[in-house]
């Protein structure tokens, strides 16, 4: 039982900054995951932990060891539920990952509908803009805007969004609309960046941008105000072209559609809290407006 409980804290560093914020999470003090981690290094022989004076991090076969541990804790977590019923059920906490703005734009009330469909399950749900490894990081579900990498992850698709250029309709009336990118340059154009690349079907377009917004928000409402063309992926500003706040300018010279998976550990014996969130989730999302641009 000793061992298990070491694994089970170590396993606890999953997605941890340090090992005081690993103690919390596993609500232990610092030096009880200390001891459990030394222990585990004394039976395996080999370091777990890398020490140095900027902290600590984990060693390849640290690294090995906890996507293990993660592994077999979750299939034992799994054979428990089961056995008590749960697997039947929706219930326990629930981790997952999601891009910062599809979250923003797309996903708040399909968080909040799954809530009150299922009270039991305690979501725990992680923000960034990168690819996630779901077994270091102990998350259970996670949605991934682009080509996926090579995974054993079981792997749902949930659509397509575009790279889009768009303008307000005032804009375009004061200022004409382009007809190939190469008249971009003659254009107000929004970007995060001072130097503008942007990549379109057959052309590279350089040039500076006379806005600069360091959020997509931001650069949006300047569009919107028409303060020029602003090009992004077409989940942000969905609404904006239902309404007509935008137009879509440049569409036969759009790059190839961009995918959406729903990625999850465990495949068919996923538990049913983590089943439920992709079942919930696929309903929701397939027909979603952000998703209907040709």
């Amino acid at each position: 039982m000793e061992r298990y409980r070491d694994m089970q804290l170590f396993a606890a560093l999953a997605g941890q900054p340090s090992l005081a914020a690993a103690a919390r999470a596993a609500q232990v003090s610092g030096p009880t995951l200390v001891r459990a981690i030394a222990r585990l290094e004394a039976r395996l022989r080999m370091p777990l932990l890398e020490r140095s004076t900027r902290g600590v991090s984990l060693t390849d076969a640290g690294s090995a060891y906890l996507a293990d541990c993660l592994r077999l804790l979750a299939a034992v977590e799994a054979a428990e539920a089961s056995a008590k019923g749960l697997h039947v059920q929706a219930q326990g906490n629930l981790r997952v990952f999601l891009p910062l703005l599809f979250s923003r734009y797309v996903m708040a009330p399909v968080l909040a509908g799954y809530m009150d469909r299922y009270p039991d399950v305690q979501l725990a749900v992680h923000y960034h803009d990168y690819y996630p490894n779901l077994h270091e990081e102990g998350l259970d579900v996670a949605i991934l805007v682009g080509e996926l990498p090579d995974s054993a992850l079981t792997a749902r698709p949930l659509g397509h969004v575009r790279h889009i250029l768009c303008a307000s309709p005032g804009y375009l009336a004061d200022n004409g609309e382009p007809r190939h990118p190469v008249d971009l340059k003659q254009h107000r154009l929004i970007a995060g960046a001072e130097q503008v690349h942007w990549d379109f079907h057959g052309y590279q377009l350089k040039a500076r941008a006379r806005l600069g917004c360091t959020t997509v928000q931001g650069a949006i409402n300047a569009a919107v105000q028409g303060a020029g063309l602003i090009r992004c992926l077409s989940y942000p500003v969905h609404e904006h072209l239902l309404t007509g706040q935008l137009r879509r300018v440049l569409p036969d010279f759009e790059l190839a559609p961009v995918p959406v998976h729903m990625v999850y550990r465990q495949g068919r014996n996923a538990p049913m809290r983590v089943r439920s969130f992709v079942d919930h989730c696929l309903a929701a999302l397939r027909e979603h407006p952000a998703f209907q641009l040709a």
